[in-house]
């Protein structure tokens, strides 16, 4: 199963990610995560992508594309992947369509897990991290027991300096931006699977599994 996960910020991608990597036996792939795996392990195109990041400026589309190809050529992704973070652009779709003619395999699906703006900016307001466990809770959806204090650990909760209305406005408004075309042309190439992720999470992963033909 070869996937890409497309969802704004607050959509529940990475709880949906998980279950499509349990069920399916697949490698979740963020790029974020590859990233910061070449730099960590000093590789050659983990030093290229330090260089821009340690200036503030995006890695260019050639170092982001052959950093995904060096990835989906290891072995774990022989039966398949989930592609999460990437293609952001129409210029980096098109760059992994090119990719994936090499290897000779094509992509099952694209996942679009929609939400509206306006849930997606109360889901992130409300939002609570515990600094000292990393564990999250939510004012609304998934209040703690105790107002402030986190279940696990009895340390306080905060609330992310970048979780702020007016933030994450911009956040949401700069991914639809950027992530229309890249919707229209997934649609084009008849590969789009639009869910609704508004619903319980459980019914949104029976839509995503539904949408693959699976049961």
């Amino acid at each position: 199963m070869r996937l890409i996960l497309l969802g704004p910020p607050g959509a529940g991608k990475g709880t949906q990610a998980s279950g499509i990597v349990e069920k399916f036996h697949v490698p979740h792939i963020s790029t974020g995560d590859i990233f910061r795996k070449n730099i960590k392990e000093g590789t050659e195109l983990g030093n290229k992508a330090k260089e821009y990041m340690d200036q503030g400026l995006l890695v260019p589309d050639e170092l982001v594309v052959a950093i995904v190809e060096d990835r989906l050529q290891q072995d774990d992704c022989k039966n398949g992947f989930l592609l999460d973070g990437f293609p952001r652009t129409v210029k980096q779709a098109e760059e992994l369509d090119k990719v994936l003619v090499k290897m000779n395999v094509s992509l099952n699906k694209v996942i679009n897990v929609d939400v509206d703006k306006s849930v997606l900016v109360e889901r992130a307001v409300g939002r609570r991290v515990c600094k000292t466990c990393g564990a999250t809770f939510h004012v609304k959806f998934n209040p703690p027991k105790e107002d402030g204090v986190c279940d696990k650990c009895g340390k306080e909760l905060h609330q992310r300096a970048d979780d702020t209305e007016e933030t994450v406005s911009k956040r949401i408004q700069v991914y639809l931006n950027e992530t229309q075309p890249l919707i229209n042309y997934y649609k084009d190439q008849e590969v789009l699977a639009t869910i609704n992720g508004q619903q319980e999470i459980n019914k949104v992963f029976e839509d995503i599994v539904a949408a693959l033909g699976e049961k």
